[in-house]
């Protein structure tokens, strides 16, 4: 062999003994910090530096960009992500709409997407596009039912509903619709608003005028308190119920009296002193700890959505590790067919069982009832 193929050889074989066996892990985070939807977005841009940093020995690297709730930002962002930070998966955007507009984009790209957001309409009905899309929180109906039960129980028989102008609202109206007319409550009134409205006094004298035994609003974050608070100021005496979108501590700063004895179906995470002993509660009480720690203050849940995201990718990353490399196409598949195959996996929000079918994947144990009661979140016996 000759001296220069010796010297060849020596940089090969230093080369390889150099280099790590696999590239790093590359996650985008994507959330709505600033603008409408920042209550939501806030705290799951906080919760990142607690997301899981390796897996099966790997390191895992997290790009955050806050889209200011601007569904066309999103789409920035998301192209970002995957054209130049060649990202292996992304989580988020936060809002509902906004998600919905990036759906082909992952589709295209081949690249899992770990949506936080309220509405099913990401991963319903299943699509070749959806496919590639997993939803960290609660399906709506399986927290409408546990909402219509409620009804049932306490001789509800007619509705009103109110919801936001997009995805999210529209999705529910739909739930809602086919629930009420099977368990024989019927809706006397339907209206829907946009997130940025300063007032929808129409609307609720509508509702209003129909005389509901109980109304449901159907809207997240900051933009469930305006219909409660109109509602009230306009003299509706009857019961309101809210959605897991309005689970949040400002909710009831920003509701005071008016949301006093308000119903809502959500995670444990709003009550996790009075909740019983589960794995879901031993690993969000920890998220709890470990966010207060860092921010002096409690989470709303929508960050335990993105950390229950982390833990799903850092238990399906070690299966998709043993298909191909981070970085590769091969590897995103891999590691969307082990999202896919993820079984009892216990988070902040409930326990995950996921199929090609339910891309949520909770059952009961993702869900409990709340109520408002002397300015407190207040467990309510289902």
């Amino acid at each position: 062999m000759s001296l220069k193929s010796r010297f060849l050889l020596l940089g090969c074989l230093l080369s390889s003994m150099s280099a790590p066996s696999f590239a790093e892990i590359k996650v985008g985070v994507i959330s709505s910090s600033t603008g409408p939807i920042a209550l939501v977005g806030i705290p799951q841009k906080n919760s990142i530096p607690l997301l899981p940093k390796e897996a099966a020995g790997e390191s895992i690297t997290y790009i955050p960009l806050n889209d200011s709730s601007d569904p066309t930002a999103t789409v920035k962002a998301f192209k970002k992500l995957i054209d130049e930070e060649k990202v292996d998966a992304i989580i988020g955007p936060s809002g509902s709409g906004n998600a919905m507009g990036v759906i082909q984009f992952a589709a295209e790209s081949g690249t899992p997407m770990l949506a936080p957001v309220g509405t099913a309409a990401v991963v319903l009905p299943m699509t070749e596009q959806k496919k590639w899309v997993f939803k960290t929180t609660q399906n709506d109906d399986l927290i409408a039912s546990a909402l219509v039960d409620h009804m049932k129980r306490t001789g509800v028989k007619t509705l009103g509903l109110i919801g936001t102008a997009d995805p999210f609202g529209e999705n529910w109206s739909k739930v809602m619709k086919k629930l009420a007319s099977d368990n024989n409550i019927e809706i006397v009134a339907n209206e829907s608003f946009q997130r940025q409205d300063t007032s929808i006094t129409g609307q609720s004298l509508k509702l209003l005028l129909a005389s509901p035994d109980a109304v449901l609003i159907a809207a997240p974050g900051s933009s469930s308190v305006l219909p409660q608070t109109t509602l009230k100021s306009t003299g509706y005496q009857g019961q309101i119920y809210q959605t897991h979108g309005a689970a949040l501590d400002p909710f009831l700063k920003l509701g005071g009296d008016a949301v006093e004895g308000t119903i809502l179906a959500a995670s444990l995470m709003l009550v996790l002193d009075q909740a019983p002993e589960t794995p879901s509660k031993a690993i969000a009480t920890k998220y709890v700890e470990d966010y207060q720690s860092l921010y002096n203050k409690k989470p709303a849940t929508f960050g335990g959505n993105v950390f229950d995201a982390g833990l799903l990718l850092e238990t399906a990353i070690p299966t998709a590790l043993k298909t191909a490399k981070p970085g590769t196409p091969e590897f995103r598949a891999a590691l969307r067919d082990a999202l896919e195959s993820t079984t009892e996996l216990s988070g902040t929000q409930g326990v995950y069982n996921i199929t090609p079918e339910d891309h949520s994947g909770f059952d009961e144990r993702g869900r409990v009832l709340i109520t408002v009661k002397n300015g407190k979140w207040q467990l309510l016996e289902e």
